[in-house]
């Protein structure tokens, strides 16, 4: 460079940080606008505070686990891929772990360690950071030349805008950047809340309020054609609204459009047994509780909260003496709990998603650079854009990777 770029980041999440940071070790002088009174608010609270900072997998599986525009991404996922992140941060001090699925932590199960590490690349690699809103943007000839912030003007030569999506508003991410990229020209599609709790019309979820299950199959089904679009196994919790935790809002990605209403889960309450394995266990059971009444056979087996619930879709007398349990009520029993039924019909608002499906279109923005078709010096990253993926760390490195990809480009104009 002949002269050292001005570079202005919007937004001080973990899009903004890393893109401060490749900008200023590009070369670039940085200043950093977040309208919080500190950065990585929202970044804080990821993964119940544990903070999913990547998976440790090659860019060709992460792409499978981005339903929206992974093309997109090949360029800034080649840039600074899965391994680059865990390098980055066990530089800046913070050791990592990987679990199930291929989920990487900070060892100190501490979202603070990660925000604490970017903060700090930042302010080592000289990035001025300012608490300040953006009102608007400065365009002149076609080009960004700067921010109107609530306190004044900021003058650059590039302009990064890494200002999250709609989710959780309380952190911060209320929509901003979609009206920046408005001002520019840009196009936002539909925007739409994805890792959401999602809503049941069905008595089960109020009846079954606040009852967390774990080791459980979750099934995602087409009502119609009976087709499963999604199936996994962990842990999943009931509502006074319908479904919830981490199954359920990974499930929330795959479903293409709740509104129809016909979308049901199929809970799987045993799915270390099959039939002929529960059967047998049902057998034993009732064995060791053959003077019992039906409704009081089921406490070994079942959740206490749960057993009026499943005796009353088994359709079996609740006072009728187990040892006088046919074999076809047991077979209706089995099939209840293998396969406990829950209609869906909606979504939890998008301030209760973890990400917003939609955003800035990507057909305006150079997957090379991150910088807008429309707007020479105009840059975005992370969530803002129309871009997002499954649970497992997909989307903060998402987040870092087009960071880093505008960052370096903003710092090289």
């Amino acid at each position: 460079m002949d002269e050292i770029n001005k570079v202005i980041v919007i937004g001080g999440g973990a899009a903004g940080m890393m893109a401060a940071v490749s900008a200023a070790r590009a070369g670039a002088s940085v200043i950093l606008l977040e309208r919080n009174d500190a950065c990585g608010k929202k970044l804080r609270i990821t993964g119940k505070g544990r903070c999913n900072v990547t998976n440790d997998c090659t860019v060709q599986e992460f792409l499978q686990n981005v339903p929206s525009n992974p093309r997109f991404l090949y360029s800034a996922l080649n840039r600074f891929d899965t391994q680059d992140t865990k390098a980055f941060f066990e530089s800046e001090g913070v050791p990592l772990k990987v679990e199930r699925g291929r989920r990487v932590f900070p060892e100190s199960d501490r979202a603070e360690d990660i925000v604490r590490a970017l903060v700090k690349a930042c302010k080592d690699s000289g990035v001025k950071i300012k608490q300040s809103r953006v009102r608007s943007l400065i365009i002149e000839s076609g080009r960004a030349a700067g921010v109107r912030t609530e306190d004044g003007e900021e003058r650059g030569d590039a302009v990064i805008i890494a200002t999250g999506g709609k989710s959780y508003p309380r952190t911060g991410s209320d929509g901003d950047g979609y009206t920046l990229a408005k001002e520019a020209g840009h196009t936002v599609t539909r925007l739409l809340p994805s890792l959401v709790p999602i809503v049941s019309d069905s008595k089960i979820c109020p009846a079954l309020q606040g009852l967390s299950l774990r080791n459980v199959g979750l099934c995602i089904a087409d009502r119609s054609s009976g087709k499963k679009i999604y199936e996994d196994f962990g842990e999943m919790l009931f509502t006074h609204f319908g479904l919830s935790g981490p199954m359920v809002l990974s499930a929330s990605a795959h479903i293409p459009d709740i509104s129809t209403g016909c979308y049901e889960a199929q809970i799987d309450l045993k799915p270390a047994l099959d039939e002929k394995t529960l059967d047998a266990r049902l057998l034993s059971d009732f064995a060791k509780y053959a003077n019992k009444d039906f409704a009081n056979a089921l406490g070994d087996l079942l959740p206490q909260k749960m057993i009026p619930v499943i005796i009353s879709l088994s359709g079996i007398d609740p006072r009728k003496k187990v040892n006088s349990v046919t074999k076809e009520e047991r077979r209706a029993l089995g099939d209840v709990i293998k396969g406990l039924k829950i209609h869906l019909c909606g979504f939890r608002s998008i301030t209760e998603a973890i990400i917003t499906k939609g955003g800035v279109s990507t057909a305006e923005i150079n997957p090379k650079t991150m910088e807008s078709k429309l707007c020479g010096g105009l840059y975005f990253a992370g969530e803002v854009i129309d871009v997002d993926a499954y649970t497992g760390g997909y989307n903060l490195q998402i987040a870092f990777s087009t960071g880093t990809l505008a960052g370096e480009s903003a710092a090289w104009g």
